[in-house]
């Protein structure tokens, strides 16, 4: 039995097909179907359901699977170890960011880190926040970038910042003239939302939880801020926006922006990464380069935490 073999089979398990992971293991589909085969040989069991379309795990498989998940990770460690104990910072860094965060924070840190750690290859993908979770978990990634607290004890957390919600809103909407917006001056039917799936929508439901959860009321959505912002220009509603989206507006739309009132209600955003991850120095250098931008970008007090998870 060889690490080698272990990594085959969790190829085929993933991806149900052998020629697919063959291509995903850079090798060809006869080797590693040769060297699964040899495997099952040893251990005197069948891994894989052949006849099954897709692939399909045995009884037995799936338990192997989950033992070989833990070898391999374990395996790829020691590589981790070593560098931890050199303090060597460079190698592949594969991130996860959401996609309400990343258009924002990455131009703001992504410069100063290249710079910083010329031997790092950042590997940066937009992921949900469940998809970032599954990532980290199987091992595809080191670190996510996601609205916190998860509340998964396999997953640790790290604060980068607390952004607060900004209300926009029409020179036509009956909040235009108040000077600050409260969370009772919200109305459910007239807010602008993106689409399921973005873990901003579900911290803005949490936030009128009190006022309404009746979703069905809900007729617009998108996957764009910037989509929501020309909809409530053209009178068809307010939106709530993430303070660093808000950076990016032009003067003429600024006026458009409502602060909330004291405690001010905002997301926590987090580096987030599985509780056996060792690449520490890497996540270190990370938070480093995010906390030396984002001290002089926001700078709030007095606010209250809104929860990205389903209630």
């Amino acid at each position: 039995m060889t690490i080698t073999q272990l990594k085959y089979l969790l190829a085929v398990a993933e991806y149900k097909n052998f020629t697919l992971a063959a291509e995903k293991c850079f090798v060809t589909q006869p080797t590693l179907s040769m060297q699964i085969q040899k495997l099952e040989e040893e251990l005197d069991v069948t891994i894989f359901n052949r006849k099954k379309k897709p692939i399909q795990l045995t009884d037995i498989g799936i338990k192997i699977i989950d033992q070989a998940k833990i070898i391999v990770d374990e395996s790829q460690r020691i590589t981790d170890i070593v560098e931890q104990q050199k303090g060597y910072i460079g190698g592949d860094f594969k991130i996860g960011i959401i996609p309400t965060v990343i258009p924002t924070l990455l131009p703001l840190f992504i410069k100063n880190f290249i710079k910083s750690y010329p031997k790092v290859h950042l590997i940066i993908e937009e992921l949900t926040t469940e998809e970032i979770i599954k990532k980290l978990k199987d091992g595809h990634l080191d670190v996510g970038i996601a609205a916190t607290p998860l509340e998964d004890t396999s997953i640790k957390e790290r604060i980068l910042y607390y952004e607060p919600f900004v209300g926009y809103l029409s020179d036509k909407h009956r909040l235009f003239k108040n000077k600050k917006i409260t969370v009772n001056d919200l109305d459910l039917e007239d807010i602008l939302l993106l689409e399921d799936g973005h873990c901003f929508k579900d911290s803005i439901l949490n936030l009128c939880k009190s006022l309404k959860t009746n979703e069905q009321d809900f007729t617009l959505t998108s996957g764009s801020f910037n989509t929501l912002i020309k909809l409530s220009k053209e009178g068809l509603g307010m939106t709530l926006l993430p303070y660093l989206q808000t950076l990016d507006l032009r003067e003429a739309e600024r006026k458009n922006l409502r602060e909330f009132e004291k405690p001010i209600p905002a997301r926590e955003v987090s580096i987030i990464y599985h509780k056996s991850q060792l690449k520490l120095q890497l996540i270190e250098a990370l938070k480093k380069s995010i906390d030396g931008i984002i001290r002089g970008v926001i700078a709030f007090s007095d606010v209250k935490i809104i929860s990205p998870l389903h209630k």
